[in-house]
């Protein structure tokens, strides 16, 4: 995944992010595991836990919850010279910050689809789906880019698995995309879920299986890249909407020791020249982080759209969150329930900002609907900010609807006065709409013909 794309932790205490920091004093958790038995954390300690977040809710210890599962194993085919599999098992009642990782598998495809907006994932759920996230000798793409490190999450027999694809020697890549294929082959995934995964991770997968001669299985699946609906969902309440960041943020969880993308590939060459496997340790955890964040963020937003999600406005659901979910709904074309969401943001707390973004688009939605009052009582409300587009509304609403020319061309004198100097469109706008009203005005007085609408 790319730097702007961005990422988190591992595995049942492998890593495993932490809520934010708060003043409650946190228990001690034991360090992640190396596979093969040897310490992941090495030169550094993660032995913090899992225990509470803002808002102030208790989450389990990861004493209380057990502990992964992470060794080595081979791949499909038996160990080959060169590269490693690695695995991190999580089982489904863990919780990652906020998210309980059973949940991911109550999202109906309805909700997929719908943040997908993509209707092959109506018959599909995250049972099936391979969450994928590469690292790479390079953060552009392009043929000399190599995925080092294949990262592959998926649910089966209550837990969430991952699956770590690493190439010790780059001339064993042909081994190791064989032995992923294999892998591919015998699970039967039905759809994929990424963060940029679109953009990067699965064309510079393919290039490389086209490369060595493979077909790489995931190709033409259903493809949740989930960058695209996590800005939509969240892009007005966040400065960024990187992975690490959402987690933080949405799920109230902190990265431990995490490492910035762009280090990976130097640590990577480091790696081949001095073969100190250090070097490696943070890359496997901000790999794993990153497959257990994109999944703690997927049941965040889809919990949005869930039967059960909070339907106050103004409880366990942001006002910001309810905002973020009527955006998603307006981009399907469902202006109704979108509707209904904007009701529910703007009956909570919103930023200044997006309270008029919220009530222009109720309005147009009024508008739409020819429910005028509605409609002109929201532009009204926000006149007053300055909102130069309220007064062309307004102005066309008392003319066209009310039939008051007089109350029309007071508003567009108002609009006229804010617009001057400011916006050389309002400003002639007004300027032409007075002058016809004016006109019309006194038509009207001498009875006589008035001028045509324009």
């Amino acid at each position: 995944m790319p730097p702007n794309s961005s990422k988190m932790g591992d595995g049942n205490g492998h890593g495993l992010g932490r809520p934010a920091e708060t003043p409650e004093k946190r228990a001690g958790r034991p360090p992640p595991t190396r596979p093969g038995g040897a310490d992941l954390a090495g030169h550094r300690d993660r032995g913090r836990a899992l225990d509470q977040g803002k808002a102030g809710k208790a989450y389990p210890s990861l004493q209380d919850r057990g502990q992964a599962e992470a060794r080595r194993e081979p791949g499909p085919e038996g160990r080959r010279p060169g590269f490693q599999v690695i695995e991190n098992h999580y089982h489904v009642d863990t919780w990652y910050g906020k998210a309980r990782l059973t949940a991911g598998l109550e999202i109906k495809g309805e909700v997929l689809s719908l943040l997908g907006r993509d209707r092959s994932f109506l018959d599909r759920d995250l049972n099936s789906a391979l969450f994928i996230d590469l690292e790479t000798t390079g953060l552009s793409g392009g043929a000399g880019t190599v995925p080092f490190l294949i990262g592959a999450g998926f649910y089966r027999e209550e837990k969430f698995n991952i699956l770590q694809f690493f190439l010790e020697d780059l001339g064993a890549e042909p081994a190791m995309i064989h032995d992923f294929a294999a892998f591919l082959a015998g699970t039967g995934f039905r759809s994929v879920v990424s963060y940029n995964g679109k953009v990067f991770d699965l064309p510079l997968l393919e290039g490389r299986f086209v490369m060595h001669r493979k077909a790489l299985a995931l190709s033409g699946l259903p493809h949740l890249d989930f960058l695209f609906p996590a800005r939509t969902l969240w892009s007005h309440k966040q400065e960024s909407c990187r992975l690490c960041e959402l987690a933080r943020d949405i799920l109230e969880v902190e990265r431990e020791e995490d490492i910035p993308s762009a280090e990976i590939p130097w640590r990577y060459f480091e790696y081949l020249r001095t073969r100190d496997f250090s070097l490696i340790e943070p890359v496997l955890y901000h790999n794993q982080e990153d497959l257990l964040s994109l999944l703690g963020v997927v049941i965040a937003g889809a919990g949005l759209f869930s039967d059960d999600a909070d339907r106050s406005g103004g409880g366990a659901v942001d006002a910001m969150d309810w905002f973020g979910a009527a955006k998603v709904l307006e981009k399907t074309g469902d202006h109704d329930r979108s509707a209904d969401f904007i009701r529910r943001a703007l009956a909570g707390r919103l930023t200044e900002k997006v309270e008029i973004e919220a009530k222009k688009k109720l309005a147009a939605y009024f508008k739409r609907n020819q429910d005028w009052e509605k409609a002109a009582g929201l532009w009204q409300e926000m006149a007053p900010l300055e909102q130069l587009f309220c007064f062309r509304e307004l102005a066309m609403y008392h003319e066209h609807r009310r039939k008051d020319l007089r109350a029309a061309a007071d508003i567009a004198e108002r609009g006229l006065e804010r617009a001057a100097g400011v916006s050389p469109f309002y400003e002639a706008d007004f300027s032409h709409r007075l002058e016809r009203l004016r006109a019309k005005l006194t038509a009207q007085k001498n009875k006589g013909p008035a001028p045509e609408r324009g």
